[in-house]
């Protein structure tokens, strides 16, 4: 090489750090063609499992988008949410944030890992199949497509104590959540867009009583909730101590099509939780909720973006890990 294609080259690579300063390595090895030739049929026995799976249980779509999140957020997009806890040790599904995950959504990556082992046996990874199945569901319910390059790999460990301070609670206020999401390299439009997978599923009774029942010593419930709403969530909740399992759909207006309605909801006082509510009030969150919900296309291709993005958090690729052969058990333990 001479010394002007060298004083050429160096300029290019900054140029590239400065365009691409997301990419890690392990993000690079990732590609849409993966299992091409190891695995053809992978993205047909996907969609297959998932339209099955979603077609009898509808609320496996939200169920899933959020299993998802609650991966990647957490040591990245590693399948480590899908490890069972042992006698030895508590894993991250038993951290009590993630007690709330529906069943259906591990179901559906279990049905999927269970006809790709006999197509493919010890090929697709757990953490591709749930970054697959999360897309086509989001898809399948109306949603935006996104592409999703695959060749991630699984972790070997899950722990419960790794959990805490990655996932936003209910009751945090807009600066906390706001810090989290940043943390993991993400604008406050992106955790927004991010936000309106709420657009989908429901949240149990007890992560908004407080707002609906014997709010403070002024009010009855949370001012910034429609009264009518508060009205028909105390009849739905009235019993709900008694049964933890009551729920409330995120989106009232239409619960099983993923839209912008969520937006226009936070605009009327309908947000169920008070983390969505607050959105719509707050100056660094309200643009955004404005934007979306005058125009749906945007907030699709905001949210394909940002999910684009979720699915390529501190992916582990190579012998960064492992090809689990069952979704809730690392190879260590199975073999023995």
């Amino acid at each position: 090489m001479t010394m002007a294609s060298s004083a050429l080259l160096i300029p290019l690579l900054l140029l590239l750090l400065l365009l691409f300063p997301q990419l890690s390595p392990a993000q690079t090895n990732l590609n849409l063609e993966y299992y091409a030739h190891t695995c053809p049929n992978f993205g047909k026995i996907i969609q297959e499992v998932v339209t099955d799976k979603q077609l009898a249980v509808p609320t496996t779509a939200a169920g899933s988008i959020r299993l998802f999140f609650h991966d990647c957020v957490v040591g990245g997009c590693d399948a480590s949410i899908l490890i069972s806890s042992s006698q030895f040790s508590s894993s991250e599904r038993d951290n009590d944030i993630n007690h709330s995950l529906p069943g259906d959504a591990f179901d559906v990556v279990i049905r999927a890992k269970t006809r790709l082992e006999l197509e493919c046996p010890g090929i697709v990874s757990c953490s591709d199949i749930l970054a697959e199945a999360t897309r086509d569901l989001v898809t399948m319910v109306g949603g935006p497509f996104y592409p999703v390059a695959l060749g991630r790999r699984d972790s070997a460990e899950s722990r419960a104590s790794d959990v805490e301070g990655h996932i936003a609670r209910a009751n945090m206020s807009i600066t906390q959540i706001i810090d989290i999401f940043m943390s993991k390299g993400f604008t406050v439009q992106e955790m927004v867009a991010l936000t309106g997978a709420h657009t989908v599923g429901f949240s149990h009774c007890s992560e908004f009583s407080y707002r609906i029942f014997n709010f403070s010593k002024t009010s009855d419930h949370d001012p910034s909730m429609n009264p009518e709403y508060v009205a028909g969530l105390r009849k739905l909740c009235e019993n709900f101590k008694q049964d933890p399992t009551i729920a409330a759909f995120n989106d009232p207006m239409s619960p099983g099509k993923f839209d912008n309605t969520y937006y226009l909801n936070l605009q009327r006082g309908l947000g169920l939780l008070s983390s969505d509510q607050a959105m719509a009030t707050d100056e660094r969150t309200k643009p955004y909720v404005d934007m979306y919900a005058a125009d749906q296309s945007k907030f699709f291709e905001a949210f394909a973006k940002a999910m684009e993005k979720v699915s390529t958090l501190d992916v582990k690729t190579g012998d960064q890990g492992e090809v689990r052969k069952r979704c809730d058990t690392p190879n260590a333990i199975t073999m023995h």
